[in-house]
């Protein structure tokens, strides 16, 4: 694997949030020697990690901004998360949504799944 890929979450100058598609590339480094070399890419600098879980049915339907910018890995069930501008996507396990719409409109979420979902969070440093 010689890349990465994310959706950002952002919201623009007028506060309206918007999706955006990422590649990161990845470069080999000798990062376990002596095991044979991984492809890596230094990502954001962090400030916490948590985990967070919602019940089947859960709905962030009132638009909220993101409360800090963070990176949601999803771990378990599928988010459906809707933009200010009307864009609306789903994210299944094994996705990554770099969360930066901390002003303006800000995004709707609710859980697709029965079972509700679980999140891997990483809070980034400022």
């Amino acid at each position: 694997m010689k890349q990465a890929t994310y959706t950002r979450l952002f919201a623009d100058e007028s506060g309206e949030s918007h999706f955006q598609d990422i590649e990161v590339a990845l470069s080999p480094v000798d990062f376990a020697p002596p095991a044979a070399a991984l492809n890596i890419a230094q990502f954001l600098p962090t400030a916490q990690s948590l985990w967070i879980g919602a019940p089947g049915g859960w709905q962030g339907e009132t638009p909220h901004p993101a409360p800090q910018r963070q990176v949601f890995c999803t771990m378990q069930g599928e988010f459906e998360v809707t933009a200010s501008d009307g864009d609306t996507r789903r994210f299944p396990p094994g996705s990554v949504l770099l969360l930066e719409d901390t002003h303006g409109k800000g995004h709707s979420t609710r859980i697709l799944s029965e079972d509700g979902g679980l999140v891997f969070g990483v809070v980034l440093a400022d």
